[in-house]
């Protein structure tokens, strides 16, 4: 069978690749450098900048053991008054919700369900919030 010219531009090209790919091999031989371990060993300077020299040792410092902590530090137990105070800036009695403002100018939704006393726009109260489905709701609201 004849070889077509397509079929023969496409080996021509193939070889083509061969020998460029051989030269390119042969090319990283040649200005490759020994591989030697030395050359390859990455140092790690007090600033923990990577160089291919040694650090001083004159600025080498010491480090024990027992102040190296693996993982997340400890968290210190802190004092938390889940106690907040705040003012009823809206209230609606016929539906029976409302929204608390808070320190800090947050605003919480509350339900009658919650309120102990008798709810009225602008009388201050403490509460506590929880996570609700949509945010923080004020949860034991106690009207003083």
């Amino acid at each position: 069978m004849a070889d077509t010219y397509n079929k023969k531009e496409r080996e021509k090209k193939k070889a083509q690749k061969r020998k460029e790919k051989q030269l390119k091999k042969e090319n990283r031989k040649e200005n490759s450098t020994s591989g030697s371990l030395d050359e390859m060993m990455a140092y790690v300077d007090e600033n923990g900048v990577i160089r291919d020299t040694p650090p001083d040792p004159d600025k080498k410092k010491e480090v024990s053991a027992e102040n190296i902590e693996l993982g997340v530090p400890k968290r210190e137990k802190e004092e938390f008054d889940p106690v907040m105070e705040g003012v009823i800036n809206y209230y609606d009695p016929d539906k029976g919700y409302g929204f608390i403002k808070g320190p800090e100018e947050e605003n919480f939704f509350v339900h009658h369900s919650n309120i102990s006393g008798d709810p009225a726009q602008g009388k201050k109260v403490k509460f506590e919030k929880e996570k609700g489905p949509k945010g923080w709701v004020a949860v034991r609201v106690m009207i003083q």
